[in-house]
């Protein structure tokens, strides 16, 4: 039970959840963005030539990498960002009163 939380899931030398985390953000910005682009350029613009995908996946490739650098120095650096969210999404402070 300790080697499973010592060594977390990895996802291409990232831990799991981050990794997630890393492929929902990007994909969420690449649809906001092109979205936003068919709007001001239209349908029949040329949406392709500012926003391309290509552009979106190397950013996932390289935020990928250096999740992968960092993971490496500390592997449960997705258990403990995990943790972060949940304390700041139950508003627990900082520091507890004594």
């Amino acid at each position: 039970m300790l080697k499973a939380l010592a060594n977390p899931s990895h996802l291409f030398y990232v831990p799991y959840s981050l990794a997630v985390l890393n492929f929902m953000v990007q994909f969420i910005i690449f649809i906001v963005l092109y979205t936003i682009g068919i709007f001001v350029w239209g349908i029949d613009g040329d949406v392709n030539d500012y926003i391309n995908p290509l552009y979106f996946l190397i950013s996932v490739v390289v935020v990928h990498m250096i999740l992968a650098h960092f993971s490496r120095r500390d592997p449960q650096l997705g258990q403990i960002l995990i943790a972060k969210i949940r304390m700041i999404k139950d508003r627990i402070p900082r520091r507890l009163p004594a």
